[in-house]
């Protein structure tokens, strides 16, 4: 019963696709499809096996022509179903241009009669050596022709291919034996010209099988180059600089149509552009169209883009920049001259021994003066911001580069970032099964966290680990779909290992009881929420924005870094870590860098959390002081990051509440507030035994007792960092203690106790403030 359910499911699935391959020519998901075929067997599913591959070589075919892969899909569907007319067709059209470079193998050292004895020895033994690798090629590719030729009621094509392989391996064995005669004769005493003569008469023959031979493949090569346009429609998304080119483009035709008309043009449009965007968004891809276009209309008599960046330009000493700078023009002369991240070039801050503005002003000279001007084009990349505010600084660049020639290339979104997988697998000739897409758009979810994901770049590479894991994993049994099929498992990353739960982390903590049990609850409240959304209902707005009160040492920042922890484990956070910052991180001491220092900092805690200790700290003091402005920039960029970017603000209780009344915009963001209070003595006790034991050491009952009396009876400030600096000095006591004693040289237990002198002794050192 089971065995007919699957047969008609077989039948179905067969159907389907024979008929979406009819009425579109090609089959939209091809990874399905392969993936289907996988699981059918060899033998007892050999006919459906087959047919269904030839469908899946018939369909890629289609959609790009004819290459290795479909050549492969199609010889196996015919092993396997020697009846299939779809493999047998199409392999008796292609099959023989899979043998054009059968030749490359017959390719002879040049033969000299004026040279000495030892180099026609090496000469004679290269030609023995290639005569042997190309018939043993060309025998296995005898026996295929013949094979096909009968396959295919011996088409024309192949009987003359099959001649010329024949005449071509008779000459080659003759050869063969000729240059064996060679190297003897070179070795005797007899005279060699005669064998000379013979050898060089064969290789003249086999010279020409090898063009008959090449002749039969004429033809079958696209010739024709793409048009820039062509080139540029054909790249996966990027609507709106395809728009702004194609515009760029005809008004270029428009102005060369002109000129061959007669009229005048006195001020032409500059060629100079800006391309703007994060990395991997097809900065050199379009600089690369440009420069075609430019090329394709007459504009510049070069195609070619010369690439540099702040290494190749900016020297190290006087007059060493501007020969650099003056290289690279001479060297894109025609053409175009490409400066990534350009803005590199000269930043606020650099030294005066910086030779960057001197690198621009040279760069600015030549694009304007008589011997360069108007003979190059130059096109600036990087970053948008950077790429303003270095344009911003420098008026002589700025003017050479107008508004309309500013182009942005904005990120891609994860369906054209997916489409350019796919097409990176395909031009690997792989395809992605249903699970390796998933897997696909999991990891691209992953590293998609700021500005510096590497888009198209980034997409490539995760095609190119997964090629690699597949590789490196295959064992011995390998067949059509190890070749040709990615799979979820090739894109799976390896686990963090032996990661302890963040939720143990935070039971395990000593104290913090109410603290504990608010941070379960809202971990709670966002798992709900995730769970609402993937049932389609409205979820509640989730504010993870957080207020941490308390005195130092009360373990502000370790339940912070298990709340960044547990918030990635809910998949709200893609990196889960923290970055601690102070006033000193985000203060700059002059106008303008405040905000840069700002985003600097909160760009490295995207994708995770950003603790912000003695936040208060922040508050202006005065005219002079810049913290208004990290407070503003900080309000904007968690408005602008929302849910990748969670903030914890950490500091006493009365100046965090005078900081979040400071901005209205900091106060409605913070909803949940967070309060650490004072460790008991019990507590600290608790804590300190628990240190101590990290290390293998415990405390006896007496010093025990003498610890908890002394802190309940004096108190003490510090929390959690009390505890482990007395711990840390009482060892440092012990030590002193036990060393000219015999525990030491014996190791007894002794050693791995601390005793109550050691924990008086810490104290007192500490009471005196030589800690």
């Amino acid at each position: 019963m089971e065995q007919q359910r699957s047969r008609t499911e077989l039948e179905k699935r067969q159907s389907l696709w024979e008929q979406e391959l009819r009425e579109t020519g090609a089959i939209a998901d091809e990874g399905a499809l392969l993936s289907y075929i996988k699981t059918l067997d060899d033998h007892s599913d050999a006919e459906a096996k087959g047919d269904l591959l030839a469908m899946a070589g018939k369909s890629r075919a289609n959609r790009g022509g004819h290459d290795a892969l479909v050549l492969n899909w199609m010889e196996k569907a015919l092993e396997l179903n020697p009846a299939n007319r779809i493999a047998r067709g199409y392999l008796s059209a292609h099959q023989w241009k899979g043998m054009e470079s059968l030749f490359e193998a017959a390719t002879f050292p040049p033969l000299r009669e004026t040279d000495n004895r030892a180099a026609k020895r090496k000469t004679a033994e290269q030609i023995i050596q290639i005569c042997r690798q190309f018939l043993d090629q060309a025998e296995t590719h005898l026996d295929e022709l013949e094979t096909a030729a009968k396959r295919n009621g011996q088409d024309a094509r192949y009987l003359e291919l099959k001649r010329i392989l024949q005449e071509s391996i008779e000459e080659s064995a003759l050869l063969l034996k000729a240059a064996e005669g060679y190297e003897q004769s070179i070795s005797g005493v007899f005279h060699t010209s005669v064998h000379y003569d013979e050898l060089k008469n064969r290789i003249k023959t086999l010279e020409e099988w090898k063009a008959a031979w090449a002749s039969q493949f004429e033809g079958t090569k696209e010739q024709a180059e793409e048009d820039p346009l062509e080139e540029l429609n054909s790249l996966i998304g990027l609507k709106s600089v395809k728009e702004r080119v194609s515009s760029f483009y005809s008004f270029l035709k428009y102005q060369k149509k002109r000129r061959e008309l007669g009229f005048q043009t006195k001020d032409s449009l500059s060629l100079n552009m800006v391309l703007t965007g994060n990395p991997g968004t097809g900065k050199t891809t379009i600089a690369r169209l440009l420069a075609k276009i430019y090329f394709k209309l007459g504009v510049l008599p070069r195609a070619e883009v010369i690439e540099a960046d702040r290494s190749q330009l900016v020297g190290a000493y006087v007059g060493q920049t501007e020969e650099n700078v003056r290289k690279m023009v001479e060297k894109a002369l025609g053409g175009v001259l490409f400066i990534d991240e350009a803005y590199s070039l000269k930043r606020e801050g650099q030294t005066g021994n910086d030779y960057g503005q001197t690198a621009i002003d040279t760069l600015v000279s030549l694009m304007t003066g008589q011997e360069y001007g108007g003979r190059f084009a130059v096109i600036l990349a990087g970053y948008p911001e950077e790429m303003r505010q270095f344009l911003d600084a420098n008026p002589g660049l700025r003017s050479r580069f107008p508004q309309s020639n500013l182009i942005h290339l904005p990120d891609y979104d994860n369906e054209e970032l997916m489409q350019i997988g796919e097409q990176s697998a395909a031009d690997n000739d792989y395809v992605l099964s249903e699970g390796a897409k998933t897997e696909l758009m999991n990891r691209i979810e992953r590293e998609r966290v700021d500005d510096t994901f590497g888009n198209a770049r980034s997409v490539i590479n995760i095609i190119q680990d997964a090629i690699f894991t597949k590789g490196a994993k295959v064992g011995e049994e390998m067949d059509v779909f190890t070749y040709s099929l990615l799979e979820r498992d090739d894109f799976a990353l390896e686990p963090d290992g032996d990661k302890e739960d963040a939720r143990e982390q935070l039971s395990q903590l000593i104290g913090l009881n109410v603290v504990k049990e608010e941070v379960q609850s809202l971990i709670s409240f966002v798992r709900m929420q995730q769970l609402r959304r993937d049932k389609g209902l409205q979820a509640v707005p989730i504010q993870l924005h957080s207020v941490f009160t308390g005195n130092p040492g009360t373990g502000k920042t370790t339940v912070a870094k298990i709340y960044a922890q547990l918030l990635k484990d809910c998949g709200i956070l893609k990196r889960g870590h923290l970055i601690v910052g102070s006033r000193a991180d985000f203060v700059a001491g002059y106008v303008g860098q405040t905000a840069i220092k700002t985003k600097k900092k909160i760009r490295e805690a995207l994708g995770g959390v950003l603790f912000i200790d003695e936040a208060y700290s922040l508050l202006s003091q005065g005219n002079g002081d810049f913290g208004k402005e990290v407070i503003d920039t900080l309000v904007d960029e968690m408005t602008r990051h929302n849910e990748n970017l969670v903030v914890i603000l950490a500091g006493y209780p009365d100046q965090m509440n005078e900081l979040l009344e400071s901005n209205p915009g900091l106060r409605s963001r913070f909803k949940k507030f967070f309060h650490f209070p004072d460790y008991t003595a019990a507590e600290l006790l608790e804590i300190m035994e628990n240190y101590a034991g990290s290390y293998q050491y415990k405390l006896s009952e007496q010093a025990r007792s003498f610890i908890l009396e002394t802190i309940s009876a004096e108190g003490v400030a510090g929390n959690g960092r009390f505890a482990t600096n007395v711990i840390d000095e009482a060892v440092q006591a012990q030590a002193f203690r036990l060393m000219d004693s015999p525990f030491v040289e014996e190791f007894t237990e002794e050693t791995l106790c601390l005793q109550e002198e050691d924990l008086r002794r810490a104290l007192d050192k500490m009471g005196k403030g030589e800690f």
